[in-house]
């Protein structure tokens, strides 16, 4: 059944976001990768990688459903400066901002008794509580790291093994 008007917007601009969120942590992932910390830049890699899959189920989901989606203007993401502080909160500015979104689309489509797309949008809830713990998680500890040089050099390798795909 095709999602009315007001939906398939909504799921358009959720897509929107989703590339945003996936071009904000490319600029982070060069910003840490000039900082010479790789690991942390990597990290930042996948993440991105990764909202280009959660971009994909949106799509797929849409166009499933009989819609054609509508990518709208992406903005230009800030530069987070040289501070890895920085850049982690940025990254958890964006998650809680995509978190907002994702609760508002789920409360529209049970608004408009879309159940078809709950099961998605239920996926999509559990994976942000997921993103935002794990980012504040490490921002928790670069404050506990502060300007420890080997502290900071130790999270960066730990964050670098992470495997592509692993939390999709």
């Amino acid at each position: 059944m095709k999602l009315n008007d007001t939906l398939a917007k909504a799921f358009s601009e959720q897509i929107t976001l989703e590339l945003e969120s996936s071009i904000a942590y490319l600029q982070l992932a060069i910003a840490l990768e000039d900082a010479n910390l790789p690991g942390m830049a990597s990290w930042m890699r996948i993440q991105s990688d990764e909202e280009r899959v959660h971009a994909a189920k949106f799509i797929q989901h849409v166009t499933d459903r009989g819609n054609r989606p509508q990518i709208g203007d992406i903005a230009a993401p800030a530069d987070p400066g040289s501070k890895v502080v920085t850049a982690f909160e940025a990254s958890l500015a964006h998650e809680q901002k995509v978190s907002e979104s994702i609760r508002a689309l789920y409360r529209l489509a049970q608004a408009e008794g879309d159940i078809d797309s709950l099961p998605l949008l239920s996926w999509f809830v559990e994976e942000q509580v997921e993103e935002e713990s794990t980012v504040s998680e490490i921002l928790g500890r670069l404050h506990l790291i502060g300007d420890d040089g080997p502290g900071l050099l130790r999270l960066d390798a730990e964050l670098g093994a992470r495997a592509p795909g692993a939390e999709e």
